[in-house]
C-alpha cells in the first residue's frame, strides 16, 4: 500500500479500512482506487467477520478528488469537451464497482464517520451497513453544487436508506446534514461521543465478530436484498437461507453453549 492511499490492517476478527489522504480530507484520487480494489482483492480472499471504513485525520472521506493534477479530472473535462460519453461511462462504472464490491461483501461493512463526509465520502457511507457518526460532522450530498450528481451508487443507497423525499432534499439541495439531523431521519445508527467514531464503530464490530458467522451473513443476505422483493418473495428468501444457516450445524455450538451456560466460541467459515 502507499503512504497517502487506503491503509488496511486487520484487528482480530475485524478489518480496519482507513482513508488516508489527510491532506486533500482523504478525497480519492487514482492512487486510492487502486487500493481500494487491491484492498478488495485481499479481503475476498479471507473474509474478516466485521468491516470497518473511516477516514484519517479530520475528515472522513470528501469524495472524488476535484484537483486540476488528479489525473482523471484532467481526463473528465478533456472527455466533455470532446462530447465524447464512453470515456465518462467507463470512469463512473469504475468508481460504481469499487465502491459496490467493497460493501457487498458477504460480512457487515460498518462507516465511522470520524469527520465531514462529503460527495462521494457521503454516497459510500450511505452504502455501509451501519453508520456511526461523530457529533461534530456533517454528511453533504454536494455534487449538484459542482454541476454533477451522485455516481458512486449514492442516489440508490440514500434513497433505500432513507426514502425518496428525504434523498431529494438532500441531494437536490446540497445541503450540509449535522449528526443529530442525520440521526432523526436514520440516515446513521448512532452518534458517538466526540472524536470515538472509530472506538464506537469498533465496539458494534467485536459484538457482531462473537456472534455465528454463518448467522450473520444468512441474516445480511436478507437484510440487503429484502427491499428489491416482493413480501412472499422475501419470505422464501428468509426461509431458504434459515435451511441454509441451521443444516450447516453453527447452532449445535450456540444451542449447546447456551445450555452449558457458557459463551459461544464459533470458529471462522
Amino acid at each position: 500500500m502507499t503512504e497517502y492511499g487506503v491503509r488496511f490492517e486487520r484487528k482480530g476478527k475485524v478489518a480496519l479500512i482507513t482513508f488516508d489522504r489527510p491532506e486533500r480530507r482523504n478525497a480519492f484520487n487514482e492512487i486510492m482506487w487502486s487500493d481500494l480494489e487491491q484492498t478488495v482483492s485481499e479481503l475476498k480472499e479471507h473474509l474478516p467477520r466485521v468491516i470497518i471504513v473511516t477516514g484519517s485525520g479530520k475528515a472522513f472521506c470528501a469524495g472524488f478528488d476535484i484537483n486540476p493534477d488528479n489525473p482523471q479530472v484532467s481526463g473528465l473535462i478533456e472527455s466533455v469537451q470532446k462530447q465524447e460519453r464512453l470515456p465518462v461511462e467507463i470512469l463512473i462504472k469504475r468508481l460504481q464497482s469499487a465502491v459496490n464490491d467493497l460493501v457487498m461483501l458477504p460480512v457487515p461493512v460498518i462507516a465511522a464517520i470520524n469527520g465531514d463526509a462529503y460527495g462521494g465520502g457521503a454516497e459510500l457511507a450511505s452504502r455501509c451497513d451501519l453508520r456511526v457518526m461523530d457529533p461534530q460532522a456533517v454528511i453533504c450530498f454536494a455534487e449538484v453544487k459542482l454541476g454533477l450528481m451522485p455516481d458512486w451508487g449514492g442516489g440508490p443507497g440514500l434513497t433505500r436508506l432513507i426514502g425518496a423525499s428525504r434523498a431529494a432534499d438532500m441531494i437536490l439541495t446540497g445541503r450540509k446534514v449535522g449528526a443529530n439531523e442525520a440521526m432523526r431521519i436514520g440516515l446513521v445508527n448512532r452518534i458517538s461521543a466526540q472524536g470515538m467514531a472509530l472506538d464506537e464503530a469498533m465496539d458494534i464490530a467485536e459484538m457482531i465478530a462473537k456472534n455465528g458467522p454463518r448467522a450473520v451473513r444468512h441474516a445480511l443476505t436478507v437484510i440487503r436484498q429484502v427491499q428489491d422483493l416482493t413480501m412472499k418473495q422475501a419470505l422464501e428468501l428468509e426461509c431458504q437461507e434459515a435451511i441454509t444457516l441451521i443444516t450447516s450445524g453453527e447452532c449445535i455450538q450456540g444451542i449447546t453453549a447456551f445450555l452449558g451456560k457458557q459463551p459461544p466460541e464459533f470458529p471462522d467459515i
